[in-house]
């Protein structure tokens, strides 16, 4: 047996097993994403990478988390990245420059600017969500969606990390 076929005799297989697993990894547990869009300044930037978990099976979502999905937009076929504003039953309503959620007035420490406008009371169904960007005024959300509800099969995990890259650039 020749150097080379030994060389892929014993190197292939490895190869072979990790890219597997790495396409496992990605589609099923986790992946890197970078965010497109200012939609969730402050909190993230155009550029900034996240890592998303994709086991919802795993985890139980709440309110403030930050979830990657699948818009209900028509012919869109980009991931927004988006905070989790309602969970089925919630009532969600924004009036008078604040969000209200089943009546009570919301603290969004991490918003830099009041809406400028108002929605609702809108209800969200049964194995639906609600999100809205950070940057309420200038982001493309649930609030300007015909559908303002995202199903639950159309999520495809909660952000667990963020890394500044826009930083890393300056």
């Amino acid at each position: 047996m020749n150097k080379f076929t030994k060389l892929v005799k014993d190197w292939v297989p490895t190869i072979l097993v990790a890219v597997v697993l790495s396409l496992l990894i990605r589609s099923y547990v986790a992946e890197a994403m970078s965010v497109p869009t200012e939609s969730m300044v402050p909190t993230i930037q155009a550029g900034d990478r996240l890592i998303v978990e994709k086991m919802l099976w795993a985890t139980s979502l709440k309110h403030g988390d930050i979830v990657v999905f699948h818009p209900p937009v028509p012919g869109e076929t980009k991931l927004y990245v988006k905070r989790l504003i309602g969970l089925p039953g919630d009532v969600v309503q924004i009036k008078d420059g604040a969000l209200y959620r089943n009546g009570d007035k919301v603290d969004e420490s991490y918003l830099t600017a009041k809406m400028d406008y108002a929605f609702g009371p809108v209800t969200v169904p049964e194995d639906h969500y609600f999100f809205l960007g950070d940057n309420r005024n200038m982001s493309f959300d649930a609030h300007s969606w015909d559908t303002p509800f995202v199903a639950k099969d159309k999520l495809i995990g909660k952000v667990v990390l963020e890394i500044p890259f826009h930083k890393l650039r300056d």
